[in-house]
């Protein structure tokens, strides 16, 4: 993505089914630790930000630590933290190696030797990038029972209405956040399972003896229906309790990824397949989803289950975790994206005239490379074709059947993206220009105003890369024409469950629009769609209805496409230059499964999306800079 936006955080869990002294002898006492170092490190894409890691220790006797937690906002946030827990093992080694080897000794005197791993990836989507906002979270508590900690992959609609819920609960919030109202929600119905199951058993017990007798009666099922009954948004939450317990739950409608794998040793949750099947090399068809509003429960004895906690909703998984998000390695997320390349062929192959001797096809690296070779694949099926026809039509003659079965398609690389180029200077001019070469570009491999360039990228959100750098280097090997393509849709809508695109100002198909209503005279369409807004607003009811589609149904696809392109051309540039976004229908077929595509439609999934869209819009009438959640 050539716009860099940032979205979706990473979960990886760990829960040893056995003995922790089973697996130090088997494998080693790095067993685990090292293992959830590569489910975080393989999933890295997932958050930059930051990252954090908590272990539990079961079964550990008064006066002992049994949760140790580790959280950084290092450039190297995974290995700083890894360094650091490392630590504490060759200290253990070099002063004790007698003891090395043997668990209940390491889980006496040596942090980060437990159980249960919980790991989180950062990407921060607002609020400061610091240490408090890292995730695993902790509620801390004398009772081993109440003590709670918590890192997902989320964002909630209705923090506002879930703050008051948790003010009439009797709490006294530090802060209104997503974060924080999830922690207190969930820990507030585990402290009230906890004294219900004291009340039963205090008389018969004396108060050391119920301690663990709550520890095996607590519901935790019954603690999260009570807890997510009223949560609006998109989540994949992770949970451990004090005393050994896991947990993970999936929103209803699928939004945000889990899956997870099981074995007689090990029970393993992440967000993406791909990281559990590298880092524990298992079949594919052994990893497993969580269903859309269930919660993966690990017991504290290893036993597992999944239970019902909300009721399913229409499956509306995030589409952009296959355009862009989740890792290519995924087998499904790779055929996925090479398809959404090759579903363009078609609308290509047209807008070159299938002039296939002068046209030259490339990429912005490097997520979109996977959808080009899609697209390669597409025009290798177009030639086949027509090597097919010519020499199947008998009058063809030899020069006709030599030069079809000389075509090729012409490809190169074109685009270079320099990571090392840092635009520290805070001059706007000369920043411009530094921006300018973020990208660079192979030269001498264009028929200068003879070739037509087709650049594709996975997806174009605020277009400033693209008017910026992209076309500014790109228009410098004088082309005949350049077509960039997008293997996404238009996006046209917020997002407000995991991915950092709140603003509707910050769209290049929404200020195209606007241009286009400027253009034909059309603009009190906005001020009508403000009005519903309002008026929805006084009522209550600003959750209901997306009152801004109308704002785009004046004109086509292509009439945007049309304008996105004219407002991306760099200045004095005689190059035509198109934009080609990838239609919602062959989104859909491309990923038949991940039909989450608001952004692109505004059919959002959940109530709060809705009011998001909406409040959204107001604030850009408003002439406001706020967030819309």
């Amino acid at each position: 993505m050539s716009d860099a936006i940032k979205h979706e955080c990473g979960i990886a869990m760990i829960h040893l089914r056995k003995p922790y002294s089973y697996y130090v002898e088997k494998y080693g006492p790095l067993y685990a630790l090292s293992k959830m170092y590569l489910l975080m490190e393989k999933q890295r894409n997932r958050g930059q930000d930051g990252a954090g890691l908590a272990v539990i220790r079961k079964n550990t006797r008064p006066g002992q630590r049994f949760i140790s937690r580790k959280r950084s906002i290092d450039s190297k946030a995974i290995e700083d933290i890894f360094k650091n827990i490392n630590g504490y093992f060759e200290k253990a080694f070099n002063e004790n190696p007698e003891e090395y080897n043997n668990g209940e000794w390491l889980k006496d005197n040596v942090p980060y030797s437990g159980e249960v791993l919980l790991g989180h990836l950062r990407y921060g989507t607002h609020g400061k990038n610091s240490i408090e906002n890292c995730h695993p979270m902790l509620r801390p508590n004398n009772w081993r029972s109440r003590n709670l900690i918590m890192a997902g992959n989320f964002n909630l609609t209705n923090v506002d209405e879930l703050f008051d819920v948790l003010i009439d609960l009797g709490q006294h919030p530090k802060e209104k956040s997503d974060t924080v109202t999830v922690m207190e929600k969930v820990g507030h119905y585990l402290d009230e399972e906890v004294e219900r199951w004291y009340d039963f058993y205090k008389s018969e017990l004396t108060k050391r003896e119920v301690t663990n007798k709550i520890e095996e009666s607590i519901d935790i099922e019954k603690i999260l229906k009570k807890a997510f009954s009223d949560f609006d948004g998109g989540y994949a939450m992770a949970g451990l309790t004090g005393y050994g317990a896991s947990f993970v739950v999936r929103d209803p409608s699928g939004i945000r990824p889990a899956h997870y794998y099981a074995d007689d040793e090990i029970i393993v949750v992440a967000s993406e397949k791909a990281a559990i099947k590298t880092s524990f090399n298992v079949e594919y068809s052994d990893i497993q989803e969580i269903t859309p509003g269930n919660a993966l429960i690990m017991n504290k004895d290893g036993s597992y289950s999944e239970k019902e906690i909300l009721a399913p909703l229409e499956r509306k998984s995030c589409s952009f975790e296959r355009i862009y998000f989740s890792r290519g390695t995924d087998p499904a997320v790779y055929n996925e994206r090479k398809k959404l390349g090759q579903l363009l062929c078609p609308k290509i192959l047209e807008m070159v005239d299938y002039d296939l001797n002068n046209t030259v096809f490339s990429y912005i690296p490097n997520t979109a490379e996977t959808s080009w070779i899609g697209m390669m694949q597409g025009l290798e099926d177009y030639l086949r074709g027509e090597r097919k026809k010519v020499i199947a039509n008998k009058k063809s003659t030899p020069e006709e059947i030599d030069n079809v079965l000389s075509l090729r398609t012409r490809v190169e690389k074109i685009v270079i993206k320099d990571a090392k180029l840092r635009t520290f200077i805070t001059d706007n001019d000369s920043r411009n220009d530094l921006v300018a070469h973020v990208y660079d570009t192979t030269y001498e491999v264009i028929e200068k105003n003879t070739d037509t360039l087709v650049v594709i990228d996975d997806s174009i959100v605020r277009g400033t890369t693209l008017e910026k750098s992209i076309l500014a280097m790109l228009k410098r090997l004088e082309p005949k024409r350049i077509i960039i393509v997008s293997a996404a849709p238009q996006i046209r809508y917020p997002d407000c469950y995991g991915i950092d695109m709140s603003r509707m100002r910050e769209f290049i198909a929404f200020r195209a629009v606007l241009e286009l209503l400027k253009d034909h005279g059309k603009e009190d369409v906005l001020h009508e769609v403000y009005a519903k807004c309002k008026e929805a607003q006084e009522k209550d009811q600003l959750d209901k209805v997306n009152f801004v589609k109308p704002v785009y149904e004046s004109f086509s696809n292509e009439e945007i496409s049309k304008k996105i392109a004219e407002m991306v051309t760099p200045d004095n540039t005689d190059i035509q230059i198109d934009v080609l976004f990838q239609t919602v229908e062959d989104l859909h077929e491309a990923c038949p499964n991940d039909l989450g595509d608001w952004y692109f439609t505004g059919d959002f999934p959940t109530p709060g999306g809705m009011k998001v869209v909406n409040r959204s819009f107001m604030y850009f009438m408003e002439g406001s800079d706020s967030r819309a959640y």
